[in-house]
């Protein structure tokens, strides 16, 4: 399987993308830099209905290792239904430890599950974080839809300065289409925009 061979597509109108995914499974940290602490603060706009901002915050305990990003792979190459991969691939995140944490103004922080960071050519470098998504006691127990969509992938570039933007994928699956190559599936029309992202203290 060609993972570096990476398409978008739409299917049935829900919005499909796929580069953070790349990051998120075939690049490397260094490993330098896999143990340093780091927050950050942002402003996300969800542009899905009225457009609506609010300040999100993220800490940066750790980062992922090697053998975790295989470890998640290896549930996408050996699973073939997509339903059962991505049951999979939620327990499995569910059970690697607390990389660090998120939370906006409203909501209490939640745990991270995963992050990367790696080097961009023109400088600065990609931030890749993926964790499980919180579910709702009203969603889970309507068995909606969306319930098929478990997962929050925040994918930032920064700059040299760590001034940067990105986008929030907050309900989205992950697949490997027909021609073997990861995408991530979006349940919303559009990504959360992520703008204006500073580190803190």
């Amino acid at each position: 399987m060609n993972v570096m061979s990476i398409s978008a597509f739409t299917r049935s109108g829900l919005i499909a993308v796929s580069c953070a995914l790349a990051a998120i499974l075939v690049t490397s940290p260094p490993a330098s830099s896999q143990n340093v602490k780091e927050s950050f603060r942002g402003n996300a706009i969800n542009m899905n209905s009225l457009p609506r901002t609010t300040t999100v915050d993220f800490t940066i305990e750790r980062w992922s290792t090697d053998a975790e990003r295989e470890q998640l792979l290896a549930i996408l190459k050996q699973e073939k239904n997509e339903y059962q991969a991505n049951q999979r691939l939620l327990a499995t995140l569910q059970k690697m430890p607390k990389v660090g944490s998120i939370h906006t103004t409203r909501t209490l922080a939640w745990d991270l599950h995963y992050a990367y960071s790696t080097p961009l050519e023109e400088g600065g470098r990609r931030v890749v974080l993926a964790t499980d998504r919180p579910i709702g006691f009203n969603e889970a127990g309507s068995s909606a839809r969306t319930l098929d969509y478990p997962f929050t992938v925040v994918e930032i570039h920064f700059d040299r300065n760590d001034e940067g933007e990105g986008r929030i994928l907050a309900g989205t699956k992950i697949l490997i289409d027909k021609n073997n190559n990861l995408v991530l599936e979006n349940y919303s029309t559009q990504p959360i925009r992520f703008n204006q992202i500073r580190k803190r203290g």
